[in-house]
């Protein structure tokens, strides 16, 4: 266990296209070699985009830094050596290809790692989307995934209902003080 506290976020570099790829891979080879108290998590972090396409609005996920896996290890060389020999890795981001951990205020920043505590809403709540490309908008959560950290948000844009998965900390639930029940 005091292992796990030493691990730290690293990024592994891709040839393009291949990051699905390489996630899939890593966690098989995690499974494969039993290496969860080593490798702890593999992310390709991505944020919700609207695209509009002959008059209709669409919302997608795109990746946020293509051709990059962010990974959370405790460093070996051992681990060095299989994770740049993983089928579609060009090696890690640092000096030289030498693995260099993120900082904490950078895996704050890349969303890499926060987990909403205190989660008090529930499927019906009227809500703000407080960041992102939706910022500003209200609408009613339709459903809630508390192990991904999402719910599924139904927003009113240009007239019609269109249903978001958004992270929880993109929300805040709206208090209504006027209406009184009685």
């Amino acid at each position: 266990m005091s292992e796990q506290n030493n691990a730290k976020w690293y990024i592994l570099h891709t040839y393009s296209g291949y990051e699905s790829l390489v996630k899939k891979n890593i966690e098989q080879m995690v499974e494969n070699g039993n290496l969860q108290d080593v490798i702890l998590d593999t992310k390709i972090p991505t944020e919700t985009l609207i695209e509009e396409k002959n008059g209709k609005k669409k919302a997608y996920e795109a990746k946020v830094m293509p051709g990059y896996v962010f990974i959370k290890l405790v460093y070996s060389n051992e681990l060095w050596f299989r994770l740049t020999n993983t089928r579609g890795v060009t090696g890690f981001v640092g000096p030289n290809g030498k693995a260099w951990p993120l900082e904490d205020d950078e895996v704050k920043r890349l969303r890499l790692e926060e987990r909403v505590v205190d989660f008090d809403m529930v499927v019906g709540d009227n809500v703000t989307v407080i960041s992102g490309p939706f910022e500003g908008l209200v609408g009613v959560i339709k459903e809630i995934d508390i192990a991904r950290q999402k719910a599924q948000v139904v927003l009113n844009m240009f007239g019609r209902e269109t249903a978001v998965d958004m992270d929880f900390i993109q929300i805040e639930k709206i208090n209504n003080p006027t209406i009184v029940e009685g």
